[in-house]
């Protein structure tokens, strides 16, 4: 079976790679890392006017009607040139989740602006260290308000509205829609490695909140937004790899030592040669995963595990490996290595941990060996 992207596919890669460039995203990246905006605004206009943010998006809500394929290569891109726009949070996660479990209502509300970029979601999760479990929940949804707090929401400080994961009056996880414009909502800013991917801490005081699904499947559609998004991140991740040995290669070529460049020394051939072998691990799980949620397979859970778990493991290897390559300068301030590193750590963990993810794998092969 062939996973690759087709040539449309590769094409409108082809287009979203030179807007990106065009648009300086290591600049804007620097930017927010320096504090002057959130997320790079004129990237985001542009990945809309591409139609990229609604590109899975039913026509009928403003998209482009195309299939999680070109989402995927949409996330790659973005990875790729590590552009700060909130992709991940506002597609990925709340597009995603209105789509899959909102109402019509709902949908028509939310969604077209969503593609169009007019609006920014987000998820809200976390509440503590540690994976979040059923048990482990304190948000509360109460005669249509939501109480609580959740932590390190990603691009919480600039979204528009949240999922949010609580409980409702029968202690059951429940999905909440939430417009964080609404009176009842502090945010704060959460001090983080990677400023150009801002997080927040949202409190919620008697908020009106909508339940998203259905009645008793609250964490079972969570556990499905959370795989989905994955993916993503995984392809959001690989491209980040990709860039990284791509510095670093370049770097090699041209810096020079005792006469020759230091490419030609055995070391650091190896040490890219090992960086291009875990990219292409991690390309074969991703690809793996983009065919598993395009087509919803029943191997999406095991699928989207494994390319989280490789894609993480490719980038943090990838980005440090560069810093090496790149020697003392690539610690300084000026040195763009910091700018993969930062977005390696922190991808790292947006979604859960690498032990947590490895633990779906293991119940996943669980139970494919036991059907």
């Amino acid at each position: 079976m062939n996973f690759d992207f087709s040539p449309e596919q590769k094409a409108f890669a082809e287009q979203l790679r030179r807007a990106l460039q065009k648009a300086s995203p290591l600049r804007e990246a620097r930017a927010c890392l320096e504090g002057s905006s959130r997320y790079s605004e004129p990237i985001w206009r542009e990945l809309s006017e591409l139609g990229a943010l609604g590109a899975a998006v039913p026509e009928a809500f403003g998209g482009s009607g195309l299939s999680s394929f070109e989402l995927c290569v949409v996330a790659h891109e973005i990875g790729r040139a590590l552009a700060p726009v909130p992709f991940v949070s506002s597609i990925g996660l709340c597009a995603q989740a209105l789509m899959r479990f909102g109402s019509d209502a709902q949908k028509q509300r939310w969604i077209p602006g969503l593609a169009a970029g007019r609006l920014i979601g987000t998820a809200a999760c976390a509440e503590g260290k540690g994976e979040l479990t059923p048990e482990r929940l304190q948000t509360e949804l109460r005669a249509g308000q939501l109480h609580g707090r959740k932590l390190s929401v990603l691009d919480g400080l600039s979204a528009d509205l949240a999922i949010v994961v609580a409980k409702d009056p029968a202690k059951e996880p429940v999905l909440c829609l939430v417009d964080l414009h609404a009176p009842g909502v502090v945010r704060r800013p959460v001090e983080s490695v990677d400023p150009s991917r801002p997080l927040a801490e949202l409190v919620f005081s008697g908020v009106a909140a909508e339940p998203l699904g259905r009645v008793g499947e609250g964490w079972e559609a969570f556990d499905d937004l959370l795989k989905r998004a994955a993916v993503l991140i995984a392809f959001e991740q690989l491209g980040g790899a990709e860039r990284a040995l791509e510095m670093a290669r370049d770097y090699a070529l041209q810096r020079h030592s005792f006469g020759r460049a230091i490419g030609g020394h055995q070391a650091i051939k190896h040490k890219l040669a090992n960086v291009f072998t875990r990219n292409e691990v991690a390309r074969v799980h991703a690809y793996w995963a983009a065919w598993a949620l395009a087509t919803d397979a029943g191997e999406l859970t095991l699928a989207a595990a494994s390319a989280r778990v490789a894609a993480t493991d490719a980038f943090a290897f990838a980005a440090q490996e560069n810093l090496q390559v790149h020697g003392g300068i690539g610690y300084t301030w000026e040195s763009d290595c910091q700018l993969l590193y930062r977005r390696a750590r922190l991808y790292a963990l947006v979604i859960g941990s690498q032990f947590a993810w490895k633990e779906k794998i293991v119940r996943a092969l669980e139970t494919a060996n036991a059907a």
